[in-house]
C-alpha cells in the first residue's frame, strides 16, 4: 500500500501539508481552526464538552454534538486537565482515549492539539504551583526561570498536552490593573529577557509556547480589565512590543495569542497591521495565532465592529487569527456557509489551516505511527519540581527595608504572627494556580499539593521561638473586631510579624487577579488600620507582604522594623519567606515594579521622561518609596575597578564596560548589577533612565567576580517621529546601579556618524560575561 505524501515523515513539512490540504473538504479544513472546551472524565473514560455560559450557542453542547463534530477532525482540545479536578493519571488516560476517538472518527485520523494554562505551573490538580511571573521578575534570574519552564513543559508533555498558554509578556503600565501578578514587571528589557527564558524552557520540552496578550493589554485605560488602550505609537513600539519580539527571536515561541483590547479604535483581534504585517511580514513569525477565549465573539458583542457572527469571523481571519478558542462558535457552520455563498474567501480558511497543519506536522501529529504513550503513574509535583519552586521563591523575596538590623530574627525570641495572610495556604498562589482558579467551583476538594503557610513555616524554621497568632482582620471585608486581639498578641511579644496582602481571584472575587482591578494602591480592606494599631503598640513590627501588585507604603515609612515583599511565591513560598525572616535565606530579590509612596498618582512607572518625574511644575511628587530594581541583603557588596573610560564610537558600534563585585560581608549572598541608559538629548522625549542589561551574581563571603557588559548601540534605538526605529548620533550615558534610582557609576559615550535605521536583525540583548570568580 502506497503511503500518501502527507503521511511521509521524510518529506518537507510544507510538501506534506500542501498535499493534505488538497485532499480536504471545506468542512475538514475549517475543523482545524477551532477548539472544543472539554473536561477529562474523572474515571478516565474520555472527555466531554465543557458547559459554560459563554458556549451556550456552540456547535457542540452535548455528547451527540461532539460525536458529530469530530467526524470532520478537530483543531484543538481546550483544557482537559484545567477545567475540573481530575487525577493526573486518569486525566492522561482520558485524553489519550479522546485522541483515539478523534482520529478514528475522521477520514484523515489526525489528533487535536491539546492546550492548557501554565502561567505559574501546569494549571492542573496536584501539579506544582510555582511563583507567579512577577516573582520571576524579582529574581532577575533567567536561567532559573528557564529551568522552571522546562519542568513545566515536561509535565505537560508527559500527559499528552502540546501547547501552553504562557508566558504573559505584558509590561506593567498601571499597577492598579488586576493582572499585574501575571506580568514580569514594568520594564520591557526585564520582561523580554525573563520571558524569552521561559519560552526556551517550555519549547525545549516540545511544548508550543504561546505569547500573550498581543499586544497592549496591560495599557488599558484606568487599569480596567479590557478597557481601551490609549498608548501612543512610540510607547507601543518601544515599551509594549519589544518583549514579544525578543521571545520570538530568542525564545523561539511558536504561537501568539491576540489581546482582547483595542488600540485607537482597532481591536487587536481585527488588526491585520498587528497580526499580519508586523508579526509575520516584519518579524518573520511562521507559527499560529490563537484567539484569547471568546475574543472573536467580542468583536461583535463588546467592540461592535461586527454586526453578525460571520462578520466577526471574517474580521478575525483577515487580521490573522488562525484558531478560535476556547470552543467553536464563530468558525463553525455559519462560516462554512458564508464561504460557500462567496461572502468569505476560502483562501482565508486555507491560509489558517495550512499554519495549523504545519504546526501539527512539527508536533508529529500527521505521522502514521503517532500515538501517545500513557504513563502508568503520573506525579506532577515531584521533589525536583518543588526544589525548583523553592529556589525561585527564595530568590524572589525582596527585603525592602531593615534599617536597624531587626532581621534576621533571634532564634529564641517571642514572636506574634498577625494578619489575614499568615495562616492561609492560598496566600501563596496567584489567580491562575489551579487551587485559586478552579477549586473555588469544587468546594470540599482538597488542594492536592502541600502548601505550608508562613505561620507553619516560621514555627518550623524557629523551633525555639515562642510563636503566637491572631488573624486581626479579613483580607478585604471591613471587619475590625479582630484587631483588638491582634494588638494584645503583639503587646506580649518581642517582635510582631504582620503578614498582609492579597487574595487572588477572578472578576472581583479577589483583590488581585483577572478582573480584580483597584481604584488606588492602599492595602485591601482594613489591613492598613490593623497595621496602624500594631505599630502603635511600640513593639517592633516586621511587615511581610504577600501580594500580586505593589501597594503604597509611605504611611508607615520609618515606623517599621523591617519590610519584606513577596509576590505570590508559590507552594514553597512559606518556607522561603520564613527562611528570610530567620536568616537561613539571604534575601536577593529586586523589585520588578516600583513601590509607591502614596496611594494615588497612578498610572506611573519608572520609565518617565523629565516631565513625568518630580518637579516644580506640579505639587504632586510621583517619586516611589522603593524604586524599580531595589532590594537589600544581609551582606554587603563593593563595586571596584570599574573599567569604562569615556569613548567615541559609531552609531553601529559596541562598547565593553567591566567591574568587579566583591562580597565584603561575613556570609554568602547575591547581588544584581543593573545597567541603565540615559539619553541626554534625542529627537523625541525619552525615559530619564531605562534598563539595558543586568547580571545576578552569587558570591561567597569575601568572594568576587568580574562582570563585563557588551553594550551595542542598537540598545539605544527608539522610534522617531517618522515611525522608524533609529540610532541617533550624540551623547549617551551608561549608568551602573543597584536600582533605577541608586546609580553608582556613569560612563559617557559619544556616538558619531549618520542616523542609522535598525533592521529586523537588531541586537535586543546586552551580552554579559562573568570571569575571575573567587
Amino acid at each position: 500500500m502506497t503511503t500518501a505524501p502527507w503521511r511521509d515523515p521524510d518529506l518537507p513539512a510544507a510538501v506534506r501539508v500542501d498535499d493534505l490540504l488538497s485532499r480536504m473538504t471545506l468542512e475538514e479544513k475549517t475543523a482545524q481552526l477551532y477548539g472544543v472546551w472539554v473536561g477529562a472524565a474523572t474515571d478516565g473514560d474520555g472527555v466531554a464538552p465543557h458547559q459554560h455560559d459563554m458556549t451556550a450557542d456552540s456547535a457542540v453542547d452535548s455528547a451527540d454534538g461532539w460525536d458529530e463534530l469530530i467526524t470532520r477532525g478537530l483543531g484543538q482540545l481546550t483544557r482537559p486537565f484545567g477545567t475540573a479536578p481530575v487525577d493526573p493519571a486518569l486525566g492522561a488516560r482520558a485524553l489519550a482515549g479522546a485522541q483515539r476517538r478523534i482520529a478514528a472518527a475522521s477520514r484523515f485520523g489526525i489528533p487535536a492539539v491539546a492546550h492548557e494554562e501554565c502561567l505559574a505551573g501546569f494549571t492542573a490538580w496536584r501539579a506544582t504551583a510555582y511563583p507567579v511571573p512577577l516573582a520571576w521578575g524579582a529574581a532577575f534570574d533567567p536561567p532559573l526561570v528557564e529551568e522552571m519552564a522546562r519542568h513545566i513543559g515536561r509535565d505537560l508533555r508527559a500527559v499528552g498536552v502540546h501547547q501552553g498558554l504562557a508566558p504573559v509578556l505584558d509590561v506593567v503600565r498601571d499597577p492598579r490593573w488586576g493582572r499585574v501578578e501575571e506580568t514580569i514587571g514594568e520594564d520591557p528589557y526585564l520582561v523580554g529577557t525573563v520571558g524569552a527564558a521561559y519560552v526556551r524552557g517550555l519549547e525545549s520540552a516540545g511544548v508550543v509556547a504561546t505569547l500573550k496578550h498581543f499586544a497592549g493589554y496591560a495599557s488599558s485605560a484606568g487599569a480596567r480589565n479590557l478597557a481601551p488602550v490609549r498608548a501612543g505609537t512610540r510607547e507601543f513600539a518601544d515599551v509594549t512590543l519589544p518583549p514579544f519580539e525578543m521571545a520570538l527571536r530568542e525564545g523561539g515561541a511558536r504561537s501568539v495569542m491576540a489581546a482582547y483590547t483595542e488600540r485607537d479604535g482597532v481591536p487587536a483581534s481585527a488588526d491585520p497591521e498587528l497580526l499580519t504585517r508586523l508579526l509575520r511580514e516584519e518579524w518573520g513569525f511562521t507559527g499560529t495565532v490563537v484567539a484569547d477565549y471568546f475574543g472573536i465573539g467580542f468583536l461583535q458583542t463588546l467592540h461592535r465592529v461586527a454586526g453578525t457572527p460571520v462578520q466577526a469571523a471574517r474580521l478575525a481571519l483577515e487580521a490573522g487569527i488562525d484558531v478560535e478558542l476556547p470552543t467553536v462558535k464563530y468558525y463553525g457552520d455559519a462560516l462554512i456557509a458564508a464561504v460557500r455563498a462567496g461572502e468569505v474567501p476560502e483562501d482565508l480558511i486555507d491560509r489558517s489551516a495550512r499554519r495549523v497543519l504545519l504546526q501539527k506536522c512539527e508536533l508529529g501529529l500527521l505521522d502514521e505511527d503517532w500515538q501517545h504513550e500513557v504513563p502508568e503513574r503520573v506525579d506532577l509535583d515531584p521533589a525536583a519540581n518543588r526544589a525548583v519552586a523553592r529556589r525561585l521563591a527564595e530568590e524572589s523575596v525582596v527585603l525592602l527595608d531593615n534599617p536597624d538590623g531587626l532581621l534576621p530574627l533571634a532564634p529564641d525570641t517571642r514572636i506574634a504572627v498577625v494578619g489575614p495572610r499568615a495562616a492561609d495556604a492560598l496566600a501563596m498562589l496567584g489567580c491562575y494556580s489551579f487551587p485559586s482558579h478552579v477549586l473555588p467551583h469544587h468546594p470540599g476538594t482538597e488542594l492536592g499539593i502541600e502548601i505550608p503557610t508562613v505561620l507553619e513555616s516560621l514555627r518550623t524554621e524557629l523551633p525555639d521561638a515562642k510563636v503566637t497568632f491572631a488573624e486581626g482582620c479579613p483580607v478585604s471585608d471591613p471587619d475590625v473586631t479582630g484587631i483588638e486581639e491582634a494588638v494584645a498578641r503583639a503587646a506580649e511579644a518581642d517582635v510582631c510579624v504582620a503578614v498582609l496582602g492579597d487574595r487572588a481571584g477572578l472578576f472581583g472575587r479577589g483583590t488581585s487577579g483577572e478582573g480584580c482591578d483597584v481604584a488606588d494602591l492602599r492595602l485591601p480592606g482594613v489591613q492598613g488600620a490593623l497595621l496602624d494599631a500594631l505599630v502603635a503598640t511600640g513593639v517592633p513590627v516586621v511587615l511581610v507582604l504577600l501580594t500580586g501588585r505593589p501597594y503604597a507604603l509611605g504611611r508607615w515609612h520609618g515606623r517599621l522594623g523591617a519590610v519584606v515583599q513577596a509576590f505570590f511565591p508559590g507552594e514553597e513560598g512559606g518556607p522561603a519567606v520564613a527562611g528570610v525572616l530567620s536568616g537561613r535565606v539571604n534575601p536577593s530579590g529586586r523589585l520588578p515594579v516600583s513601590v509607591p509612596r502614596v496611594t494615588g498618582g497612578q498610572p506611573w512607572t519608572y520609565l518617565q521622561p523629565p516631565l513625568g518625574l518630580a518637579g516644580e511644575v506640579s505639587n504632586l511628587d510621583p517619586t516611589p518609596l522603593y524604586p524599580f530594581g531595589h532590594g537589600r541583603s544581609y551582606t554587603t557588596f563593593a563595586w571596584e575597578d570599574v573599567d569604562g573610560p569615556a569613548a567615541d564610537l559609531g552609531t553601529d558600534g559596541s562598547y565593553d564596560l567591566s567591574l568587579t563585585v566583591r562580597n565584603t560581608g561575613d556570609r554568602a549572598g547575591a547581588d544584581v548589577v543593573q545597567l541603565y541608559l540615559h539619553d541626554p538629548v534625542a529627537g523625541v522625549t525619552r525615559p530619564d533612565v531605562r534598563l539595558v542589561g543586568y547580571q545576578r551574581l552569587e558570591l561567597p563571603a569575601g568572594g568576587s567576580a568580574r562582570v563585563t557588559f557588551r553594550f551595542h548601540t542598537d540598545l539605544s534605538a527608539f522610534t522617531d517621529r517618522a515611525g522608524r526605529r533609529v540610532v541617533e548620533p550624540g551623547d549617551l550615558e551608561l549608568r551602573l546601579g543597584t536600582s533605577s534610582a541608586d546609580l553608582r557609576h556613569t560612563v559617557r559615550l559619544s556616538l558619531t556618524g549618520p542616523v542609522r535605521e535598525t533592521g529586523p536583525d537588531r541586537r535586543l540583548r546586552c551580552e554579559t560575561r562573568v570571569s575571575e570568580q573567587t
